[in-house]
């Protein structure tokens, strides 16, 4: 009669707990993967008086090649141009990231587009340390 008795079902601990730590894991990968990438990595200039700024200015990458990298996307000078013109010009501040071996008339050349938008507050972004 052992055959038809009514057996007290459990709960497997062991499993559960297997798939909690898998869940666990790939919920970690995935958070990380969702924070953005800051950008494309240049090797910026050092200078002893590089200040932290308070506010998140709008950041243009100038690339050794003459490239521009605005907001994830390679822009030309005029596309630039015209997305810094579709923000408030008093109220946003531009900060220039360019590689070390970028040429001082390339900056011009972005500062100009800057000024043309209408922006006024620019900057260059640095590394501190000694130069």
């Amino acid at each position: 009669m052992r055959y038809f008795e009514a057996r007290k079902g459990r709960i497997e601990i062991i499993p559960m707990i297997d798939i909690m730590l898998f869940l666990l894991v790939f919920f970690i990968m995935i958070t990380l993967r969702m924070i953005p990438a800051s950008g494309i990595s240049t090797r910026l200039p050092t200078s002893s008086s590089a200040q932290v700024l308070p506010k998140t200015p709008l950041v243009v990458e100038l690339q050794s090649d003459g490239s521009l990298h605005f907001r994830d996307k390679t822009i030309s000078l005029g596309q630039l141009e015209q997305q810094l013109a579709q923000n408030d010009p008093a109220h946003t501040q531009v900060i220039l990231a360019g590689a070390k071996t970028v040429t001082l008339q390339q900056l011009v050349a972005v500062m100009d587009a800057c000024r043309h938008a209408g922006i006024s507050q620019m900057g260059i972004a640095t590394r501190a340390g000694q130069p």
